[in-house]
């Protein structure tokens, strides 16, 4: 792993099995929610991950910081120059690895504990870690506060007493607590209203300048994940189909299914708006416990052809660093 690239993933697979029986339990399936999937994060830089609802973004990002453990895959991360393996890693080994990976969860009204202070819900992650203890611990939540905007003095009420935006800091906050160098950022604003959600992006911009991290963002909004991501990375039914920088991706989609969702973003100009063609995508999506055969989207894609319904395409590099997985390109 060169020094530049901060975490690596290869062949990632987080199958979940299915089970039939109330007393003898027989497995019967998986649901295959990511299905083998490879990339990595440059040190500083932001990964923009979207796609449909239920297609396994969160579940990379959680089987990244090995909340989920893997099916199958690595996961290498770079600490100080040594790549360590995360997937072959357990007890104090992987509780010492995760100060430097935290997560932003989704939902700031559940991912808060409702019964414990935001101090205590900031300072947790110092006192788990031994990072300090009373009032050094009391005067690094009151800074981690003012750090994403909030008031310092706040460190007794309760999360009910906040709004979604002012939760969504807190969430922020309790992530730096440890001082990590990678953050999942698991759709930290589709929750939020729209006036707030720019805030928390620009809260995330400056966090990134200040303190040198490093982001893997989730997210629905193409036109969020275009204004904060270095590069984008769009996946289906648990693949990764297209990844490439952010110009790259937005001026020139390869993959009939990155077209399909590029041209359903609005473009706020009518005279543009009115000539563009949309590419409406028929079909529902395909169960994860039943992928069809090939090519996963082969069942809606425009442009099928005979192959895509027997071999799988390969995943890779088309030219410029710009991945994909199709036989158009082959």
């Amino acid at each position: 792993m060169s020094d530049d690239i901060l975490l690596r993933v290869q062949g990632l697979k987080m199958y979940f099995p299915i089970t039939k029986g109330i007393i003898i339990q027989r497995h019967v399936g998986d649901i295959k929610a990511v299905d083998g999937i490879d990339f990595f994060i440059r040190r500083g830089e932001t990964l923009g991950l979207v796609g449909e609802s239920g297609c396994g973004k969160s579940t990379t990002g959680r089987a990244i910081l090995q909340l989920y453990r893997p099916t199958a895959g690595h996961v290498y991360f770079n600490d100080n120059g040594q790549e360590v393996e995360l997937t072959a890693i357990k007890g104090e080994r992987l509780r010492l690895m995760r100060r430097k990976m935290q997560m932003i969860f989704q939902d700031p009204y559940a991912s808060l504990n409702p019964r414990m202070t935001v101090g205590n819900i900031i300072g947790e992650p110092l006192e788990v870690h031994n990072i300090s203890r009373g009032r050094a611990r009391r005067e690094r939540v009151q800074e981690l506060l003012q750090v994403v905007g909030l008031n310092p003095y706040f460190v007794n009420r309760y999360p009910h007493e906040f709004s979604g935006g002012q939760r969504q800091r807190i969430g922020v906050a309790r992530a730096l607590a440890v001082n990590p160098s990678f953050i999942v950022c698991d759709e930290p604003i589709s929750a939020l209203d729209v006036s707030i959600q720019a805030q928390i992006i620009n809260l995330l911009e400056e966090l990134q300048a200040k303190f040198g991290l490093t982001y893997l963002f989730i997210a629905h909004d193409l036109s969020v994940v275009r204004h904060i991501s270095d590069r984008v990375a769009v996946m289906y039914l648990g693949k990764i189909v297209e990844l490439t920088n952010r110009a790259e991706l937005y001026e020139n989609p390869l993959h009939p299914y990155t077209q399909a969702l590029l041209s359903a973003v609005p473009i706020p100009d009518p005279v543009v708006e009115e000539k563009r063609q949309r590419i409406i995508l028929e079909g529902d999506v395909p169960s994860p416990a039943n992928p069809p055969k090939g090519c996963n989207f082969n069942t809606r894609c425009p442009r099928v052809m005979d192959i895509c319904h027997e071999i799988e395409p390969e995943f890779k590099d088309v030219g410029g660093e710009h991945f994909l997985a199709c036989h158009l390109y082959a």
